[in-house]
């Protein structure tokens, strides 16, 4: 059987690569994107089962990346996990109104991953 695809989307080392492992430990296979412009030619190519995007990213709008990414008939129906730190609330009001599925932020992303994976699976 195939394990699960989750898509990551960040810059920032950490805790991008410590969500990886994660991941990993709770029997996903991940891929990892560098550039939010990459998110839905990826997710429809890939399929994968969730996208989990930080918000803060010096390359492009993670949040407009996230609305096509739901504006997308192919891709719509993937759940977004989006976080970013405490200093970037405006950010998780945008990931919100862009379709994110959750946005929680990048303390609570690690101690809580099982959880809101669940949450967002059984959400969407």
């Amino acid at each position: 059987m195939t394990k699960p695809l989750a898509l990551l989307l960040y810059d920032k080392p950490s805790p991008g690569s410590q969500l990886a492992n994660c991941l990993q430990d709770l029997g996903y296979r991940t891929h990892t994107l560098a550039h939010p412009g990459q998110l839905v030619e990826e997710a429809e190519q890939a399929k994968p089962m969730i996208v989990i995007a930080d918000l803060v990213s010096r390359k492009a709008d993670v949040c407009l990346a996230v609305q096509r990414l739901k504006a997308n008939p192919t891709t719509a129906h993937v759940p977004v996990i989006a976080f970013a730190d405490a200093e970037h609330a405006e950010y998780a009001q945008n990931a919100e109104a862009a379709g994110a599925t959750l946005v929680v932020t990048d303390v609570t992303i690690l101690m809580h991953l099982p959880q809101f994976l669940e949450r967002a699976l059984v959400l969407e």
